[in-house]
């Protein structure tokens, strides 16, 4: 790469001072940071460990300018931001975050477009960069950490591997003078983890300051300091103990064990039975589980491991009935969660062998209803993201929620509460809101309101995931606790070392599948995914519009033969397309039913009482329903053809007048790009919450239809709590990017009308004509 030119640069070799520094979160009552002293000279690479709670994450947005203290000194790249007696300074804090970059443990929450190259060219935009060298820097960031072939490929399909992959080459390609990660490898398996510390030690070679915020000891092998952190205080720093690290790193490389075949003891009665599963996601062509077959013994204790992206949660929630197999026969606690209707589909070593045949494609008979609530009363299931799976107003009102679901007396609800408070000991935690509890705590909360219902089968995702050494040795404590009682404990883990500490047999699933990096934000890759992005949402709503002025079956005719053609050019896929939308069409149906019934006119069909069918309520529930169906199709395809950077762009510049005004168009159009971009993110979070209810015997799944609509009512406040935590994560990723409220832009994506987009909009009022004349002329 090149060498980098900073706007902010470290005076005197030293990056950050911090002198005296305290921060509270709830004015002073207790402190994140207790009088923190810390200096980080120019190119050096510090680690800071310490136990949850011990402010290290709010100590690194202290470091990377995207919080302000609240007493000492704080000076960044040579710049005072902070100084106790005359507080922030907003533009020192200006200067000295464009010479930082930030990656945070989540990288979804990083990701502001669909696509790579528009993602990783947002912080050099907000910088002012060329548009040359807003290219130059693409190529060098992905480069640098191997994501050349992915420039098209939506980053939000990705693993959390390639994420943050994604995400750290956004802030390379910022130039930064210092990088600050705060915990990047939380969630990845010792492969992505791998990859991500070869980034660091590049950032490293090329003399970048590196802040690096980790649980992990091996980690810290490279770095020149170590910097311990206990309540809001270091306590210790020093070079890495390189013997511990070592034997850190060696304890979490995964051993050579059973794979998906090993069975249990011969006189084990088997409690879990996989038996030739497959499942693939929509959308991708590789199945993510490929001819799975394994057995767990009633009262063991195993650890699944494997690769981001090898399946290990899409099994467990195949196994929590969450997720229908496409084939193969899956039985827990005795219950039928799929079973196979015969026939066999090709495996994928068939597949590259060539031997494969013609597999079936009939879909296993699934769970009745009764048999999914007999499953829930036995199989718990602890999730891999703990905040989306509590629901209630208090801790005990959510660890509560499992055993009412079971139909238990209030006296024995009580009883099971008090008993999984206790064995996790957060009883001090009884009436607080789960929603104000850290991380850590969220944690056990989760575990607790899974515990409560007594399961026979414990399915833990992650459980130890973003924990300190003492919380993790609670939950081995803790598992090890239920299998002394003969409770079934399935753990996904990245660590050997964590499946030995809890005694645990090993099950490797295979690699993930291939990467489907050609799929793109802008899903059609023919010419509509090249027009002018301000032309093409003009010409759109002009034609969705005029859908409301057709009259009759001719002019329906028309307007079905130019969506038809539209959807040919754009090379999208008519099912895929149907299916994004179908709960709008569905709901255009039941409105049309109802025209049947309220439109008059015309001869009279049928009678009912007070309800009547005639030709004329028909023609007009067929009129309305069909024209609202091509303005929710021509919709989903200028959204299915626009990436959210075009979307921002064009609407930024069509409403470009109005600044004139004083209205803000920029932040007004990267305000709905990004509403569209997390869209399908509140979305999984709705159906995480779901999920959770579903698996602790909630009546979200199995109850009558009030209840089932009760329980609905009950995902308002998580949805509401996710939307603010992703926001909150959001103005972060904003903030570490250099986005600025006002301030000039470059753009990567130059805008301009040729001669296609000139072909566009003539072929738009060809069409327009024609609707006119057939208005005329046809009555």
């Amino acid at each position: 790469m090149t060498a980098r030119p900073m706007t902010a640069q470290p005076t005197d070799d030293v990056a950050v001072a911090l002198r005296g520094v305290r921060f509270s979160y709830d004015n002073g009552v207790t402190w994140a940071l207790d009088g923190v002293d810390l200096t980080v000279r120019a190119g050096e690479r510090v680690c800071i460990v310490g136990p949850n709670g011990s402010g290290k994450s709010t100590l690194s947005r202290i470091v990377a300018g995207l919080a302000a203290p609240d007493a000492g000194t704080v000076t960044v790249l040579g710049e005072r931001v902070f100084d106790g007696d005359a507080g922030p300074d907003p533009d020192a804090y200006r200067r000295a975050r464009r010479g930082i970059g930030a990656v945070f443990q989540n990288p979804e929450d990083q990701l502001v477009t669909t696509v790579v190259e528009d993602d990783v060219a947002f912080g050099p935009e907000n910088l002012g960069i060329a548009h040359d060298d807003i290219g130059r820097r693409i190529a060098e960031a992905l480069q640098a950490v191997d994501m050349t072939e992915s420039r098209a490929a939506d980053p939000t399909m990705m693993s959390g591997g390639q994420q943050q992959r994604i995400a750290i080459a956004g802030t390379m390609a910022m130039h930064p003078a210092m990088v600050v990660f705060d915990e990047p490898t939380a969630m990845l398996d010792g492969a992505a983890r791998a990859e991500v510390m070869a980034v660091l030690d590049s950032l490293q070679a090329r003399g970048v300051t590196i802040v690096h915020i980790t649980h992990h000891a091996d980690e810290t092998l490279r770095a020149d300091r170590v910097i311990r952190m206990e309540s809001g205080r270091i306590v210790s720093e020093g070079r890495p103990r390189r013997d511990d690290a070592a034997r850190a790193a060696s304890a979490d490389q995964p051993h050579p064990t059973a794979d998906g075949g090993d069975e249990p003891q011969p006189d084990s009665e088997p409690i879990i039975a996989v038996e030739h599963v497959f499942f693939t996601y929509p959308g991708q062509t590789s199945p993510v589980i490929d001819d799975l077959s394994l057995s767990i013994a009633r009262g063991e204790t195993v650890a699944l491991m494997g690769h981001n992206g090898a399946g290990k949660t899409t099994l467990a929630r195949l196994l929590c009935a969450l997720e229908r197999p496409d084939d193969g026969s899956i039985t827990v606690a005795g219950v039928p969660v799929a079973l196979a209707r015969g026939g066999r589909r090709d495996t994928a070593r068939e597949r590259r062998s060539g031997t494969a045949g013609t597999g079936h494609v009939r879909k296993p008979r699934t769970a009745s209803r009764t048999q999914r609530r007999a499953l829930r009363r036995h199989v718990g299931y602890v999730m891999q993201h703990p905040e989306r799976q509590l629901f209630a107003d208090t801790v005990t009102q959510d660890v509560a929620y499992g055993p009412r679901s079971q139909g238990l007396p209030e006296a024995a609800v009580r009883e099971h509460v008090e008993w999984a408070l206790q064995l996790l000991r957060i009883g001090h935690l009884a009436d607080r809101s789960p929603f104000a509890l850290s991380g850590g705590q969220q944690r056990l909360a989760a575990i607790a309101g899974v515990l409560a219902c007594r399961p026979d089968v414990l399915i833990m995702d992650e459980p130890t995931a973003g924990l300190d050494t003492r919380a993790s040795a609670r939950i081995h404590d803790l598992i090890r606790t239920l299998r002394a009682q003969g409770v079934t404990v399935l753990v996904i883990t990245h660590s050997a070392a964590e499946a030995a500490a809890m005694g645990a047999r090993i099950i490797t699933m295979g690699q993930p599948p291939h990467t489907q990096s050609a799929r793109t934000g802008a899903e059609g890759s023919g010419p509509l995914g090249t027009l002018d992005p301000r032309v093409k949402m003009v010409t759109f709503l002009v034609l969705m519009f005029t859908a409301f002025a057709i009259s009759n079956a001719w002019q329906l005719g028309l307007a079905a033969a130019l969506a038809a053609g539209i959807i040919a050019v754009g090379r999208l896929n008519p099912l895929r397309l149907l299916a994004a939308v179908r709960l709008i069409l569905g709901m255009l149906v039941v409105m049309g039913l109802l025209n049947l019934f309220f439109a008059r006119g015309g001869d009279v069909l049928a009678a009912w009482g007070p309800l009547t069918i005639t030709t004329g309520g028909v023609r007009t529930a067929a009129l309305y329903t069909l024209r609202f169906a091509l303005v929710v199709v021509l919709g989903a395809v200028m959204m299915a053809t626009t990436t959210p950077t075009e979307l921002t762009d064009a609407i930024g510049s069509l409403l470009s007048p109005l600044r004139r005004f004083g209205v803000h168009t920029q932040e007004i159009a990267l305000v709905l790009s990004l509403a569209l971009r997390f869209l399908p993110t509140l979305a999984r979070e709705a159906h995480a919450v779901i999920d959770a209810q579903s698996a602790r015997g909630g009546d979200i799944e199995t109850g009558s239809p009030a209840k089932r609509l009760r329980a609905l009512t009950a995902i308002v406040v998580p949805v509401f709590a996710g939307t603010l935590r992703h926001a909150d994560n959001l103005a972060l990723a904003l903030d570490a990017r250099c986005y600025e409220e006002g301030a000039h832009r470059t753009h990567w994506r130059r805008m301009c009308v040729r001669r296609r987009d000139l072909l566009f909009i003539t072929v738009a009022v060809l069409y327009l004509l024609a609707l006119m004349a057939l208005r005329i002329f046809i009555q």
